[in-house]
């Protein structure tokens, strides 16, 4: 039995009636009453009889005390990116096989990542504010000196799946594209399409860097005063990452001083707090975690999530399998 645990409204928007069609034709599907507790007694006597659990944003943890109730489970198929908060490494001990559509949520980020990258590197929304406040009258030569998209450098922080994806996505654009990440060795960088470089240097020699490293405890505020300060006049930092990858107050004293400008799909905490320079700041655009996927791109993790669930039943290996070892490495 394939046990569906997503809060609603959520849950009929990743897996609308036809995807749930196509569970059916797989096995028999049950919704859990309270996805957001699988051990409540209605959830409870469904969970002991599945043997895949697909989970999604808001959906509960799948720990030791849940996998004492689920005897027969399998697989967790989860239709979002981090496993984190829906299963401990618990799971990998009993033999259950995770799965993550991280893969379907990278492109939606990667896409709007591309928009504001190409936005800032032509001065696109310096030139929105600056055609605004004078109604008319700008030389826009002398105002975009310096921007332009040509040979323009761009860095992107981290070569997760998401930093990949904006990479391939920059391939055709006259753009030089810089990359830091630890992991990484300088031939896998350039067969990226990219030039490995030190946090530092990327960070002095961009006109656009773009956070896509993962939140875990050793990236907490890893762009910091240093880090920040070395960025030149007239850049832009993006992060659609997470905010807390940013010290936030050392941000907000950079920005406050007009040197360059930020484009925000997270904060720290989020939303900012109602006081917070982040929304009055002229060179701040400010956007509620749109990045990743909604509207009709919720189906395309569903769809994912509906494969993954047929191979699990049909003992298949996963093509989005989450192992213990990358488990930790993971945001």
């Amino acid at each position: 039995m394939i046990l569906v645990a997503i809060p609603e409204p959520l849950r009929s928007r990743i897996l609308p009636s036809s995807l749930v069609e196509q569970l059916r034709a797989i096995a028999p599907v049950a919704v859990a009453p309270t996805p957001d507790d699988l051990l409540a007694s209605d959830t409870r006597a469904l969970l002991a009889e599945a043997q895949v659990l697909v989970t999604g944003w808001g959906s509960d943890l799948v720990d030791p005390k849940v996998l004492a109730a689920a005897p027969t489970l399998r697989a967790v198929v989860h239709t979002a990116g981090s496993v984190r908060a829906v299963v401990t490494r618990d799971v990998y001990a009993r033999g259950v096989v995770v799965s993550s559509q991280a893969w379907a949520n990278a492109l939606p980020v990667a896409e709007y990542t591309l928009a504001m990258i190409l936005l800032a590197a032509k001065g696109v929304l310096q030139a929105r504010d600056r055609y605004s406040a004078v109604r008319g009258g700008v030389d826009v030569h002398e105002l975009l000196a310096g921007h332009g998209t040509y040979q323009a450098q761009v860095g992107i922080v981290g070569a997760s799946a998401i930093g990949r994806r904006v990479i391939e996505l920059l391939a055709p654009f006259d753009l030089t594209v810089a990359v830091y990440d630890p992991t990484l060795g300088s031939d896998e960088a350039a067969a990226l399409g990219a030039t490995l470089m030190s946090l530092d240097e990327l960070m002095r020699t961009s006109r656009v860097v773009s956070l896509h490293a993962p939140w875990l405890p050793s990236t907490e505020g890893m762009i910091g005063v240093n880090e920040l300060a070395a960025m030149p006049d007239g850049s832009t930092f993006i992060n659609t990452a997470r905010g807390a990858l940013v010290d936030e107050p050392a941000l907000v004293r950079e920005l406050q001083t007009g040197r360059f400008d930020a484009v925000l799909d997270v904060t720290w905490p989020e939303p900012p707090a109602p006081d917070s320079p982040l929304w009055t700041l002229p060179n701040v655009t400010l956007t509620p975690h749109v990045a990743g996927s909604s509207g009709n791109e919720l189906e395309r993790m569903g769809a994912s999530a509906v494969g993954e669930v047929g191979r699990a039943v049909r003992g298949e290996p996963l093509h989005h399998a989450v192992g213990a070892d990358a488990y930790d490495r993971l945001a």
